[in-house]
């Protein structure tokens, strides 16, 4: 039944980003631009998320057969996607001939159309956010030996489907069937996991909400303890989201600035945070001191993402070769296709790698430290709404005051400054001389990349052109 389960949360990974994606073009055909369309589902589709996984976290403990819940949620998701397109449809005609005429003023009709394409697609984002916490909860009660890993491997389910389900939308779907065959068979996928699920929930047991050893319980059980983490969870979340920002940028001058480009980019940085899952899943059970672990992976991975200027210079010459020796046919734009996403891999996936090892290790830490069930829900909506300030601050805040360089370095350093804090905080876990060794090395590199990381101008104005 595990294995059944992580298949289905897969799957639901992948219905989820088809959501993203199409959503995406939907909301541009009636807001008029992509890139408003874009900031719009991605703050909806990701506040969404954080304000289901928070309640549903909250709540969870008080239910008995959360599995039933979730075959509940995933059957509604499924049900509200076969009514999207003739919602909008029925929605756009009545706005346009209608409702915007009547309002008249350009402002109102501007707050009208955010506000109102806001809604059509919170309800169903509010419950993908759902879904984490119920599975999570339900395999953590029915297989509660090794909590941490339930949750590494659904994170890894979870991601590995979305970083697929970004490309089967953008390269096959939309294609062969359009924006509302799409829909329909995201839907479709939704309502047929609910339905296996519902039965498979029909012999459950009704199991007690998890409680971790009592000898356990003591060093973080207070409240504070748990306001703490879920701070380090929001600023992670803002540090990982402030790297995609400023990937997408540095490669969209490699890529090219397509539709396809920009799904390659998206599905290679889930693809990093699906494998860094995979990883600590084998590993997170038997860490013995994880807050030391999570402090080590958050330097570590702060130093990454610095280090990516130097891979990244490198890509505009391992592009003008692909560009001057493939062949200019459907096989060779196949090998474009594939290449572009390894370029994006190469940039991305191991400091993502590391980035998908921080909502396992925080969740775990707050489980087995008495916080409970409501600790899933939490951690991952205080990622989400970090996530979504360092989308807001990196497009509006960072990448005008400071460029592309002095960006990438402001996450860096947060994510640096957080390991570090960790390690002071609880250096009684270490030898002194580590978390003054780390200090060191997170500092230094922060400063060598910021003196000698190459920012070539006349290679980032030049581009590819195909």
């Amino acid at each position: 039944t595990p294995r059944l389960l992580f298949l289905i949360f897969a799957f639901s990974g992948l219905s989820g980003l088809i959501y993203e994606s199409i959503w995406t073009h939907y909301l541009k055909l009636f807001l008029g631009h992509a890139a408003y369309a874009q900031t719009l589902v991605l703050a909806i589709f990701m506040g969404g998320m954080a304000v289901g996984s928070w309640w549903c976290g909250a709540r969870s403990g008080r239910w008995k057969n959360l599995l039933r819940g979730y075959a509940v949620v995933e059957g509604i998701i499924g049900v509200t996607a076969l009514l999207f397109h003739p919602l909008f449809d029925g929605y756009v005609q009545f706005a346009y001939t209608t409702l915007l005429p009547a309002i008249g003023n350009p402002m109102g009709v501007t707050v009208f159309k955010w506000v109102s394409a806001a809604l059509l697609i919170l309800p169903q984002s509010i419950l993908l956010g759902m879904t984490f916490p119920l599975l999570s909860g339900a395999l953590i009660r029915r297989y509660p030996e090794r909590p941490g890993a339930t949750v590494a491997m659904l994170y890894f389910s979870n991601s590995i489907g979305a970083a697929v389900g970004v490309l089967v939308s953008g390269f096959v779907l939309i294609g062969l069937v359009g924006l509302p065959g799409t829909m329909v068979m995201a839907g479709v996928l939704n309502i047929g996991l609910a339905l296996i699920v519902w039965r498979l929930s029909r012999s459950q047991t009704t199991e007690p909400p998890f409680a971790p050893p009592a000898a356990v319980q003591t060093r973080y059980s207070e409240r504070r303890w748990l306001v703490f983490f879920l701070g380090i969870a929001a600023f992670t979340g803002a540090a990982s989201f402030i790297y995609e920002i400023v990937w997408i940028r540095m490669l969209a001058l490699v890529l090219g600035s397509s539709t396809h480009a920009f799904e390659l980019m998206l599905s290679a940085f889930i693809l990093g945070l699906a494998l860094g899952g995979l990883w600590i899943k084998h590993r997170i059970d038997r860490i013995a001191h994880p807050v030391r672990f999570l402090a080590g992976v958050q330097i570590l991975m702060g130093v990454l993402a610095a280090s990516t200027l130097f891979v990244y210079h490198q890509t505009f010459d391992v592009m003008a070769w692909l560009v001057n020796n493939l062949s200019k046919d459907d096989t060779g734009y196949a090998l474009f296709n594939v290449s572009s996403h390894a370029i994006a891999a190469v940039i991305m996936v191991p400091t993502t790698f590391l980035a998908g090892m921080t909502l396992p290790l925080l969740t775990y830490t707050l489980m087995q430290q008495g916080h409970g069930e409501k600790s899933i829900g939490s951690v991952y909506a205080a990622n989400t709404l970090g996530a979504i300030v360092g989308v807001f601050f990196a497009t509006h805040v960072g990448m005008p005051l400071l460029g592309l360089k002095g960006l990438l370095l402001t996450g860096a350093a947060l994510d640096v400054a957080l390991g570090i804090v960790l390690l002071w905080w609880f250096r009684e876990q270490l030898a002194p001389h580590w978390a003054t060794a780390a200090t060191a090395l997170g500092a230094g590199m922060l400063a060598f990349t910021l003196a000698a990381g190459p920012m070539d101008l006349s290679r980032l104005s030049s581009g590819v052109f195909r």
